[in-house]
């Protein structure tokens, strides 16, 4: 645990959130509370690959898939980089599977989850707070 991260947080409370005005379980419930949302760094293939509409994907030519194979090969995929765009290039802005490759490559945390802060217990806050 990062306590001289969580005390700017608790002290600076750049979210407005009132951690003044909460006990130490109060604002530890309210930094483990998932309700943040970040973009995530990277994609598996498998995660590119589920978010393929099938009616999509048997509309596609044999050289439209092959990039998406190629794509899904990769390993780990940049879901904002080259590869977003490709795929935007196979299916077209706005259709169902670049839809769901959007909403996939954002995830939803909590406060601390995104200080990197793990798990935090009203003792860290407390700790903190001295």
């Amino acid at each position: 645990m990062d306590i001289d991260v969580l005390k700017t947080e608790l002290t600076g409370d750049p979210l407005s959130r009132g951690y003044s005005g909460m006990t130490d379980a109060e604002a530890a419930a309210d930094l483990n509370t998932v309700y943040r949302t970040r973009n995530k760094t990277s994609l598996s293939g498998s995660e590119v690959l589920n978010a393929v509409d099938a009616a999509q994907w048997a509309g596609l030519t044999d050289a439209q898939r092959q990039t998406v194979w190629n794509i899904v090969h990769l390993g780990t995929v940049d879901p904002f980089g080259v590869e977003a765009t490709l795929m935007i290039g196979v299916f077209g802005a706005g259709t169902a599977t670049i839809t769901a490759l959007a909403a996939s490559r954002v995830e939803t945390v909590s406060r601390a989850a995104e200080l990197g802060l793990g798990l935090v217990y009203p003792g860290h806050i407390e700790n903190a707070r001295m």
